[in-house]
């Protein structure tokens, strides 16, 4: 996991600097599994926000207010009683075989200075374990005795510790893992890895404490070296590089010179973290953000994870009948194509039928064939099949009912034809718009959308009457659950510029928000926004032709599709809104131009300033 010793050395880093020496005025228990300490330090109150839930163990500096149970469970009733009102007097990250030395296990310790009953100075130390499934968080004495925990573990639960009041605490021992910050050479370093018989990278994470596979992939970066590479086949140069790559990130550490940064892939997810610099991922083209604080990093990280989560959970039901009707569609389009290329026989049809009026006269009957010259092919030869019991009027009718037949329906199949291409492409831009989608109200308004054109009923049902996904999708929506607003960008050169986070937003800023001199970009023969740049009567800027047409790449299928490289450039065409011409009875933002600009560039989100 990205929640690694070095986050765990920034959050001890921060929390120092916040809320050393500062006095615990404030404990709830909002949930099971959770904290909310206020402390006041510097006549400043703060918030720290602990959880050891199995699926979200973390530490952060919030100031975010959760509502606390009326009966305060039995763990913050122990809290209160033992470190209410106390003074925090240090917090590290201790190592594993002595509390006050420093390491990069995932605890943190709070050493609390408080009065007991009789009113005696005492010291009590609140460990907070940050390990997955084994999170905890736990309040010992001074002599290292358990007072309670946030979870009690039994020994039928682990073979390994108790953790249960009157036991003795312990950090349970890593194994061969050793405490990378005490290593002090390279042969040290090298006798750890070479323990066992693993892969470069994999060596990292297995051989000390604190470091995760990110971690390990950037030391491995730094140094040159391929992860994948056995650690007893590395020469000595590389055996130097690659403890080279590993002492850089330490000395970082001892020297606190953290770099809290958020790496987002091409979809714009959050994908990894880290209190160091990922250099091994800014090299492959993904976006980094960087955060001045670790506590914000993490609460945004987790945030929009969960946010997302939220999203694609509460939108499976739409992913599901868009993949449906897409599949439906596709095979009736397919199935229409080669009806239509059936057509293209019609015109053989009439040249026979023709060919038997003029030369069947000849005809007895009984034929099977008519051999004649075909006028319309230079007066080459030309075999027509006969049917024997037919005379050779009849004959001749029966290829012109064919190539009736076949000219009906093309005439017919055309149209069809244009209606599923439509559809499809209108499928297809709600899924892009689908993949844009960050909140309920953008939900909702592709439900609107699906509703308003058919593709599903009222009833929450598919364009086919089955019932699909949520039950409460057919209830009305209130109007102010339709809110979604277009993005809003200003170019480098001060330009206002306008994204449509899907197809009613699209039809909004390209025929109401936009006037005919503004500037319309669109990635080319492919669904995705309309991006507006309103310049009026002023002439396009460069770079704001160039920061347009990254955004309108960038909220485009094409950032959707995997089987495309995350900088590869991608063409965009754009022309004066007034150019644009609405296609009638087609669905929102499906329009025409046929005068138009193009430009090759990379998809690109941050531009000059964006107004989201």
């Amino acid at each position: 996991m990205a929640y690694d010793g070095l986050i765990i050395a920034n959050t001890v880093k921060e929390l120092r600097e916040t809320f050393l020496m500062g006095s615990i005025t404030k404990i709830a228990q909002p949930e099971p599994e959770e904290l909310l300490l206020t402390i006041k330090n510097n006549r400043k109150n703060g918030k720290l926000y602990i959880s050891a839930n199995a699926s979200l163990p973390v530490v952060y500096i919030t100031e975010e207010e959760r509502t606390a149970p009326k009966t305060a469970p039995n763990f913050c009733m122990a809290l209160r009683k033992h470190i209410g009102g106390g003074r925090i007097t240090d917090i590290r990250q201790p190592d594993t075989e002595d509390f006050s030395g420093r390491g990069l296990e995932r605890v943190i310790c709070f050493d609390i200075e408080h009065l007991n009953e009789m009113g005696d100075r005492g010291t009590v130390r609140l460990f907070v374990e940050l390990m997955g499934k084994h999170s905890n968080i736990i309040l010992v004495k001074s002599d290292n005795t358990i007072v309670d925990s946030i979870k009690h573990i039994t020994p039928s639960v682990s073979s390994v510790r108790d953790v249960l009041p009157g036991r003795e605490y312990f950090i349970p021992n890593s194994g061969e893992k050793k405490n990378p910050l005490a290593i002090e050479n390279e042969e040290e370093f090298m006798t750890a890895v070479l323990r066992k018989n693993l892969k470069a990278g994999k060596a990292l994470s297995a051989s000390f404490t604190g470091i995760s596979n990110i971690t390990a992939t950037e030391i491995c970066h730094r140094g040159g070296i391929d992860e994948d590479k056995d650690v007893a086949g590395l020469s000595e140069e590389e055996r130097r590089a690659y403890y080279k790559g590993f002492q850089e990130i330490m000395d970082e550490v001892r020297a606190e010179r953290f770099f809290p940064n958020i790496v987002y892939n091409e979809k714009n997810e959050p994908e990894e973290f880290s209190a160091v610099r990922l250099t091994c991922l800014e090299s492959e083209g993904y976006r980094v953000k960087e955060f001045e604080s670790i506590s914000k990093l993490l609460y945004t990280f987790y945030s929009e994870r969960a946010q997302r989560g939220r999203i694609r959970q509460r939108s499976e039901d739409i992913r599901h009948i868009l993949k449906v009707l897409t599949e439906r569609t596709s095979k009736k389009l397919e199935l229409q194509e080669r009806q239509l290329q059936d057509s293209e026989k019609k015109e053989k049809f009439r040249i026979y039928g023709e060919l038997i009026n003029t030369y069947g006269y000849g005809l007895k009957g009984g034929e099977k064939e008519l051999i004649c010259e075909n006028y319309y092919d230079e007066g080459r030869e030309i075999k027509i099949p006969l049917d024997e019991h037919s005379l050779a009027k009849e004959n001749a009718k029966r290829y012109f009912d064919k190539y009736q037949k076949l000219k009906r329906t093309e005439e017919a199949l055309i149209p069809q034809i244009e209606e599923s291409r439509q559809r499809l492409w209108h499928l297809d831009s709600i899924s892009t718009a689908l993949s844009m989608a960050e909140t309920e109200a953008d939900l909702n308004l592709l439900r609107k959308e699906m509703k308003d054109y058919g593709l599903i009923h009222k009833s929450g049902a598919d364009a086919d009457g089955k019932q699909k996904g949520r039950k409460d999708s057919g209830k009305k929506v209130r109007k102010e659950e339709l809110k979604s607003e277009p993005m809003h960008f200003v170019s480098s050169d001060g330009i206002d510029i306008y994204v449509g986070r899907n197809n009613y937003q699209n039809e909004y800023i390209s025929f109401k928000l936009a006037e005919g001199n503004d500037w319309w970009f669109h990635a080319k023969n492919m669904a995705g926004s309309h991006v507006i740049a309103k310049t009026g009567d002023r002439e396009l800027p460069d770079n704001t032709c160039l920061e347009a047409a990254a955004l309108a790449a960038y909220y485009s299928k094409a950032m959707g599709d995997n089987t495309r490289a995350f900088a590869e450039k991608i063409e965009v065409d754009y022309v004066k809104r007034k150019e644009l011409r609405r296609v009638p009875h087609a669905a929102p933002g499906y329009v025409i131009y046929h005068t138009n600009y193009s430009i090759m560039v990379e998809p690109r989100k941050e531009i000059g300033y964006n107004e989201e």
